[in-house]
């Protein structure tokens, strides 16, 4: 039986990076994102995008994959936001096919992810999701993380002002 393997990302995998990004967005969203929001998700402009990540290496990318079909990705890198120390790493997105929920492949994107930052001598870990994203933050609660409540901050997609959660969890 075949298992689920984490490598680096290559610029080969950008198109399924941006459409597994996508996908995985627009079923995840779809409860509280804006339809016009969900409908004008670009494939080609998430691609340009991970193209770009991808060769500067920033954020990290590494992919899951299982007999060579990519079925999710992590970026992941020193945490972008401001007055955190430089041993917080931040977990920039993460996503996997929706035919591959529930599989490990989360699970196993995260390790992977911690093991990356703790190489680079981060102790913590931080993320930003959707506070109304009850999948994800059930996820990340099973993998350790706490939510941070007094790091909200508020994200407009099309008009609608949607509230973002700070997670973090130890990496020692």
């Amino acid at each position: 039986m075949s298992s689920i393997q984490i490598r680096p990302a290559t610029l080969r995998d950008a198109k399924a990076i941006a459409q597994i990004q996508v996908s995985s967005a627009q079923d995840a969203y779809k409860e509280f994102w804006p339809d016009s929001a969900l409908n004008g998700l670009s494939v080609a402009q998430r691609q340009a995008y991970w193209r770009e990540a991808i060769n500067m290496c920033e954020p990290q990318v590494l992919v899951a994959h299982l007999d060579n079909e990519v079925m999710g990705f992590v970026g992941f890198d020193r945490s972008r936001d401001k007055g955190t120390p430089s041993t917080t790493g931040e977990i920039w997105a993460m996503y996997a096919m929706p035919a591959h929920w529930d599989k490990g492949v989360g699970q196993a994107l995260v390790e992977a992810a911690q093991e990356g930052l703790q190489e680079e001598g981060c102790t913590r870990v931080t993320l930003w999701t959707y506070r109304n994203n009850e999948r994800a933050m059930r996820f990340f609660e099973i993998a350790g993380f706490k939510a941070e409540n007094d790091s909200v901050k508020a994200v407009d997609v099309e008009g609608r002002a949607l509230e973002q959660l700070r997670l973090q969890r130890s990496l020692v």
